[in-house]
């Protein structure tokens, strides 16, 4: 009796093991709520009860185990591979990383502004491509995020290079010329609150952040979508715009990043 229970325990067990470690997340890889509902709620939650942990703080500590310090390039790969392997972030990820890579490249920008650094993954890309007199400002609202994302910055060596301000990007914006004697931003990187992504982009116009030729480039636009955004920047005579097709980080799922010029 004590066999056949114990038996029952162990196949019900690995029953949960398969559906929570392979089953469940290839079934969300290509539907976008149901990817958002299993890897940002109920995994995270489950993983946070677990562990007695936050996702940013195991983030940091597979940076540590796996990253080589003052490297910023081992510090993404080892981001990607436990998000790929491990547990999903919500990262601009791998595959638009590429583009952002790319992007920021081709601006070769000499003042970035960043809105949400979560844990720092698109702050240590950003900044390791860019000039050594560059100045490279991240905005994000959550304390803790923003104390894993400094020790984040600090592996990867770039912390001389980034300015992470604490607070709402709605308080911040108007401070920025004053506070860092910033005129125009070259580059701007929208990866915060999604309902902000539209209000933060008038609010940079009004605070005259932006000069004829800065690009604004968006995060998730599709997924989980920013539609305001997409009607007002895709239809405003002072943008020019592109849209470069994707996935959400780490899935299958469609997104993308929108890539807009300022006008004037």
């Amino acid at each position: 009796m004590w066999l056949t229970l114990l038996s029952s325990c162990a196949a019900a067990a690995a029953l949960l093991y398969a559906l929570y470690r392979w089953v469940i997340p290839a079934v969300v890889q290509y539907h976008a709520g149901l990817a958002i509902i299993w890897h940002d709620t109920i995994e995270e939650g489950l993983l946070n009860a677990l562990t007695q942990t936050t996702r940013p703080q195991r983030i940091l500590a597979a940076v540590q185990k796996n990253a080589t310090r003052g490297d910023p390039r081992s510090v993404v790969k080892a981001i990607d591979q436990f998000c790929r392997h491990k547990e999903w972030a919500m990262n601009v990820g791998d595959e638009k990383g590429c583009i952002l890579d790319s992007v920021v490249t081709e601006v070769n920008p000499a003042t970035v502004l960043e809105l949400g650094t979560y844990c720092g993954y698109s702050t240590v890309r950003i900044a390791s491509l860019l000039p050594s007199h560059a100045k490279l400002i991240t905005l994000e609202c959550d304390p803790g995020n923003a104390a894993i994302a400094r020790q984040v910055i600090a592996w990867a060596g770039l912390a001389d290079k980034i300015q992470l301000v604490e607070g709402a990007s709605g308080d911040w914006i108007p401070k920025l010329k004053e506070k860092f004697g910033i005129e125009t931003f070259d580059l701007v990187f929208l990866d915060h609150w999604k309902d902000r992504y539209l209000p933060d982009t008038k609010l940079m116009e009004e605070c005259g952040l932006l000069r004829k030729g800065s690009i604004l480039l968006a995060d998730n636009v599709i997924c989980p979508g920013t539609p305001d955004y997409l009607e007002y920047i895709r239809n405003s005579p002072r943008y020019k715009s592109q849209y470069f097709k994707s996935h959400l980080e780490y899935t299958k799922v469609e997104d993308g990043l929108e890539k807009s010029v300022f006008l004037g």
